[in-house]
């Protein structure tokens, strides 16, 4: 008895001491925080924690006011008791943005924004929340450093220092999105991704092929799934959140619900959103510099007694033929197996309607519609991944994460001309597998990251035609090689940083890559194809060298050089499209890859420890610049294509091209409520040609977003401007992707909106948003837009969390 006594004794006084100790977290990120520092008057004690993010609270028993603090975090104060309630576990919560902010997408694994040379943009959970959006595209143009491109309402087409659709990279849960038949024009995949469920987003700006090899030209825009929460403790946890939204400029709604259930060790996390889009209306208030009619809608087309009409449209600023829904759900399960093991396994799954292509249903030829038909098919994309994470220390690494993923793709374009009843059919379908082995390992002042991955795409393409009268059906041209077409790639990578003193950190990288393709054309009756087969392999090798220098008196400066590398994809190379009216896309078998050679020069101040004010320049020598241009095939510079007299373009090697631009930022808070944020981009993109050089496409106006944040206990305001410059017409690539055909005489016209976003919290587990967008009702369009910007916008969301 005596024996036991002694045991159960020294068991309670373990559990008393470890009680003891307080663990500090990133609320966004999970990652323990370290240098917390802990104060009290009385009794009087000071800590700061840990790399682990503990601290011993052995000398504040009972006191009253604990004030735990970091630079860059909202102040907690707390007594002992309310901390002890908490279990020990405190987490921090990120205010405005700060250089102590946490990123992943640098290098794979999570490190301080200070310590790193490239510039990220975080949107946190709690913003993305605020930005009260329902579609990722709005999302990512929120940020105020992203100009998006629309040609219908179900899409969006990022833009990031001149480069656009393929030569962006999107990752998500540190996959890959980009495939073998992503775009040189204006691409619609972010659709797909369901905003409601994101934990963060991170935008990094500037050539990424070091960590993601091919297509990370502009920049990478990684999205970050929630993951289940597990508890701390035995017992089941359970966390929930759901919202009902209205938009007015749709006369839409969308509604979602997630539920995390977890135990210490197994947890799930169950999110399904659905959306529903209406006719998107324009705004009203006119812009002097658009035609009367500019962006109007005064007819639509309607199948009336078996025959194809021309309807009046009795609102012409409701642009008919934009709406769609769309449907998102993922589950995850996460499983740690020890403290240093955990698997989790991500699904995801999102499909839509119909998506109504609304710029090619407004052309008309000889007066009346050119389409009675154009949409593409849902939009189905399926995910499945797994991941193991590694965090024992060892010769080879402190951590290491291996992602296995699958991908099945499936989207479709869906054709029939005015008053005909033959309903074209072009199908594709994509499964992608995927591969990722990084590592992290630090060594005194040097840490170093490196990894390999590698990736398998196949292209399945397919085509006919459907008698909308009898359901008859017959073959047609393939948009890609009806044989079939594969695209592979193999790389390895090394990163290292290093922090040379109190006032100098290192970046620096290589990646050696090596990307595969080919495509086989089959059927060459619906086309003339002049090869049967088209076969590439290509080798890239990238690197990376930047400094960070800090002062003491809140100056900062980065200096970062850069190579980016893409490979032609299936889409560069073989496809058969008809881009603009007039016009048709002819496959090109002799395409190179092509390089980026970036350099910039970044400079901040923090003044007064509140407000930093930062600028950034950068030049990029764009090399085989792939664009399109004029053409000939079998000598010809047009042929006929569907039946109209089309001229003959094809993507080709530029030669060489440059961009260079600027980047300004304002942030921070004036007072204890509050904030100001504020950013410019401008951009400039010539062609080198021997005489005159001559507009890159996709090369944006000036643009940005000016705004003013009050947050005061439960109640958050937000008023903002969104604004854009001219775009000239002589800056317009005329063969290229800008959509001249949309502009007016004299380009794009510049604009701006005010707009301005309520939150407030009824309670700890209610909230309700409000806002209002376009609050002017302005009429405008977005640079190459094909579809009119939304008008006045009124936004209501009412939301739950457990």
């Amino acid at each position: 008895m005596n024996r036991i006594f002694i045991l159960w004794l020294f068991v309670g006084m373990s559990t008393v001491v470890e009680a003891q100790k307080i663990t500090v977290l990133d609320r966004e990120t999970g990652i323990p925080l370290e240098s917390v520092t802990l104060f009290s008057e009385t009794p009087k004690a000071v800590a700061s924690t840990d790399a682990l993010g503990q601290a011993d609270l052995s000398e504040f028993r009972n006191a009253e006011k604990i004030e735990i603090r970091m630079l860059g975090y909202k102040t907690e104060m707390m007594s002992y008791n309310a901390i002890e309630k908490e279990g020990f576990l405190i987490q921090l919560m990120l205010t405005g943005e700060s250089f102590d902010e946490v990123v992943i997408s640098a290098s794979r694994f999570a490190e301080r924004q200070e310590n790193v040379v490239q510039k990220i943009q975080v949107l946190r959970n709690t913003e993305l929340q605020h930005m009260n959006q329902t579609a990722m595209a709005d999302v990512v143009s929120g940020s105020g450093n992203i100009m998006v491109q629309k040609s219908q309402q179900g899409g969006g087409s990022p833009i990031i220092r001149g480069f656009e659709t393929n030569k962006v990279l999107m990752v998500v849960d540190g996959v890959r999105m980009n495939n073998a038949i992503y775009r040189g024009g204006h691409l619609q995949n972010i659709v797909t991704l369901d905003n409601s469920i994101m934990e963060r987003v991170e935008l990094a700006y500037g050539p990424g092929s070091v960590i993601y090899g091919s297509d990370a030209l502009g920049g990478v825009m990684h999205f970050y799934t929630k993951n289940p929460t597990l508890a701390s403790t035995d017992g089941l946890l359970v966390k929930a959140n759901a919202y009902a939204r209205y938009f007015s400029a749709a006369s839409g709604y969308a509604g979602h619900i997630d539920v995390s259930l977890g135990g210490k060790k197994f947890g799930s996390l169950t999110s399904f959103t659905q959306s529903n889009f209406g006719d998107l209306r324009k705004g009203a208030s006119e812009n002097p510099f658009y035609d009367r009619d500019f962006g109007s809608r005064p007819w639509s087309v309607e199948r009336i007694n078996g025959k194809d009409s021309m309807v009046v449209n009795a609102n012409p600023n409701l642009q008919i033929g934009s709406g769609y829904q769309q449907y998102d759900f993922l589950q995850k399960f996460i499983f740690k197996q020890t403290k240093t093991i955990s698997h989790l396994l991500n699904f995801q799954y999102s499909t839509s309607s119909d998506i109504p292509r609304y710029d090619r249903l407004t052309q008309l030829s000889g007066g009346l519609p050119k389409s009675a038909e154009w949409y593409y098919g849902p939009q189905d994309r399926l995910f499945a991944s797994y991941t193991l994470q590694l965090s024992r220390e060892n010769l080879l690494y402190d951590q290491a994460r291996f992602i296995l993923g699958y991908q099945n793709i499936e989207e479709s374009r869906n054709t029939r001309s005015f008053n005909k009843t033959s309903l074209n059919h072009q199908i594709e379908q994509l499964d992608i597998f995927t591969l990722n082995a990084d590592f992290d390992k630090r060594i005194g002042k040097h840490i170093f990251r490196y990894g390999l991955d590698a990736w398998y795409n196949k292209v399945n393409s397919t085509a006919f035609k459907e008698n909308i009268v009898n359901s008859a059906s017959e073959p047609s041209g393939t948009r890609y090689p009806d044989g079939g077409s594969t695209m592979n790639s193999i790389a390895a990578y090394a990163t290292h940083s290093m922090k040379i003193n109190e006032n100098l950190i290192l970046n620096d990288g290589l990646r050696l890559t090596n990307v595969g393709l080919s495509s086989n054309f089959v059927d060459k009756s619906f086309f003339p194809f002049p090869f049967d087969d088209v076969n590439q392999n290509n080798t890239s090798l990238n690197g990376n060298l930047g400094l960070i220098y800090k002062t003491n008196t809140d100056w900062k400066l980065t200096m970062n050089i850069a190579s980016g590398f893409r490979a032609p994809n299936v889409d560069d190379m073989s496809k058969v499209f008809e881009s603009v009216p007039g016009s048709v896309i002819v496959p090109n078998p002799n395409l190179k890859p092509e390089y980026t050679y970036s350099g910039e020069l970044g400079i901040s101040k923090t003044l007064d420890k509140r407000i930093t004010v930062s600028v950034l320049g950068y030049y990029t020598l764009y090399t085989n610049a792939l664009t399109v241009q004029s053409a000939q095939f079998n000598g010809l510079d047009s042929i006929s294509y569907e039946g109209q007299l089309s001229r003959v373009t094809s993507t080709v090697n530029a030669g060489e091209a440059y961009i260079y631009g600027l980047e300004g930022q304002l942030v921070g808070n004036l007072n204890e409520y509050l904030s100001v944020f504020g950013t410019i981009n401008y951009t400039y993109g010539r062609i080198k040609t021997d005489t005159t050089d001559y507009p890159l496409d996709h090369i944006p106006p000036m643009f940005g977003k000016l705004g003013l944040n009050w947050n005061k206990g439960k109640f958050r305001s937000e008023l903002f401007v969104n604004y854009s410059g001219w775009k000239r017409l002589k800056d317009y690539n005329i063969v290229g992707e800008d959509n001249i055909s949309n502009a007016t005489e004299l380009g794009m016209p510049a604009w701006y909106t005010l707009n301005v976003r309520i939150n407030y919290q009824l309670s700890n587990s209610i909230g309700f948003q409000v806002a209002c967008e376009n609050i002017m009702d302005q009429d405008y369009r977005v640079f190459a837009s094909n579809i009119s910007a939304p008008g006045r916008n009124f936004i209501l969301t009412l939301r739950y969390c457990l």
